[in-house]
């Protein structure tokens, strides 16, 4: 099973949409919030995809957080600002184990990460817009018989064509 993953994309579709093609096939989309009318844009397209609210939403009627059952795994999708992300990830450890997740998916810093706190994944796609680091990132998660891999991926560029 192929997971792509998403997070702080602020409208951006077309290089949203743009990353969705270079995942290749799919069988799901996650996004991390910011925004989450951009997830629901691209579920338009045909792709199912799932997403949450971020910080940046204020009056937006949608999810601050999601329990996701997918391939085996249990998936916590949150923006994390709720769980002070930018601070330490203690709060959020104990979310997830609250829920008995295995990942957690979140956005909300920027930074693309992937790392483990125990037995639960971190894992952070970056940012479309305004990314930190070397330019806008996106992720894959590769569920494979009950293992877990996560992928960070660098965008490529946008390609233009002169007449």
């Amino acid at each position: 099973m192929r997971i792509g993953v998403l997070s702080d994309t602020h409208g951006n579709l077309a290089l949203a949409e743009q990353v969705i093609g270079e995942m290749g096939s799919v069988d799901l989309v996650l996004h991390a919030g910011d925004y989450y009318e951009d997830s629901c844009r691209l579920a338009e397209s045909g792709v199912r995809v799932i997403g949450v609210v971020g910080n940046c939403e204020c009056g937006v009627d949608g999810p601050p957080e999601r329990l996701v059952q997918v391939g085996g795994k249990r998936v916590l999708l949150t923006h994390g600002h709720r769980y002070r992300v930018k601070q330490d990830f203690r709060s959020l450890l104990s979310r997830a184990r609250e829920l008995n997740a295995d990942v957690v998916v979140f956005g909300h810093t920027h930074r693309a990460e992937a790392f483990w706190l125990g037995k639960v994944l971190f894992f952070n796609p970056g940012s479309l817009y305004a990314p930190v680091g070397d330019g806008p990132t996106y992720g894959m998660l590769v569920l494979d018989n009950g293992t877990i891999r996560p992928e960070l991926h660098r965008v490529r560029a946008v390609r233009c064509s002169h007449v």
